[in-house]
């Protein structure tokens, strides 16, 4: 590559950033099924999995050109290893250098949120090398075929504006975090969340049919007490909420399963938001123990 005559880009002054503890609505893989509608790959290894951090840009000067773009927007150290994120890696992580460049041939510099977001992302990665946790290329395709419908790498490239080596290592990336969470999280706990029962014509909403009263009578197990046809007791969950509904082992009606399913949904969500809470802390953990450098860049 050509040595470039535009001014030396410098780090100076690096700006200390204490690491914001991750928010407790971080969304992970499955939850990652949680998969997730993001607008570009990175998101499922940055922001989706980590949230963004609300800085400004780091620079005073808003282009780099093609020989500035290995310079240093951000150093960081996690467990005795350091690491170097440059305006390439921020840019790439994301989309294509084609893609930043404007018509002078500069490169629009990356704000210091996506260079957070990147150093986060790298810290969390070497946590999972450091579990000697891999991925294989069957890893790559099956959690790509999962969480973007396709293992088409050249086509999963093109949709998100990357080349399809970029994509492969993004989704290396968020194929280990899913990983290192699977080794971290207990989700066992949460189960499958419930389906709604079949809904019934606006007439038929109130008339008991014996698919409702199965429907509720599973999902209130032990609570319901089929050979007396009666709540085993009226303090349960289930019990309270359908007290002012008719329920049989031969009949309910929607309105009553619709009610059961409120609940069915709430005990999921609180037993997921368990999930989320143990991978929350596990990341601030993390995070607490590593330190993050945004660099000033300047002509």
């Amino acid at each position: 590559m050509a040595e470039s005559n535009a001014p030396k880009t410098e780090a100076k002054a690096p700006i200390d950033v204490k690491l914001p503890k991750a928010s407790g609505s971080l969304k992970t893989p499955a939850v990652i099924g949680i998969a997730v509608a993001c607008a570009i790959v990175g998101v499922l290894i940055g922001k989706f999995l980590l949230g963004g951090i609300g800085a400004g840009g780091v620079s005073g000067k808003t282009t780099v050109s093609e020989g500035e773009l290995n310079s240093a927007m951000a150093t960081y150290s996690y467990a005795g290893t350091n690491g170097t994120v440059t305006v390439r890696d921020v840019i790439t992580s994301s989309g294509t250098l084609d893609g930043a460049k404007d018509d002078k041939g500069n490169y629009k510099i990356p704000s210091a949120d996506e260079a957070l977001s990147f150093a986060r992302s790298a810290i969390i990665e070497k946590e999972a090398e450091k579990r000697n946790i891999s991925v294989s290329d069957d890893d790559i395709k099956s959690y790509a075929s999962e969480m973007l419908g396709s293992d088409d790498l050249d086509s999963i490239a093109s949709s998100y504006g990357m080349d399809a080596d970029t994509a492969k290592k993004l989704i290396k990336q968020s194929a280990m975090m899913k990983k290192l969470r699977e080794q971290v999280v207990t989700e066992s706990d949460a189960g499958e969340a419930p389906t709604a029962p079949t809904e019934a014509a606006e007439d038929q909403k109130q008339v008991p049919k014996p698919e409702y009263a199965q429907y509720i009578i599973k999902l209130a197990g032990s609570e319901w007490d089929s050979a007396n046809n009666k709540w085993a007791s009226t303090d349960g969950p289930y019990a309270t909420a359908l007290k002012d509904y008719t329920v049989t082992n031969d009949g309910a009606t929607y309105e009553a399963a619709q009610a059961a399913y409120y609940v069915a949904y709430q005990d999921y969500s609180t037993k997921q938001s368990s999930v989320s809470t143990q991978w929350t802390d596990f990341v601030n953990g993390l995070l607490s123990n590593a330190s993050i450098q945004l660099s000033t860049l300047v002509a």
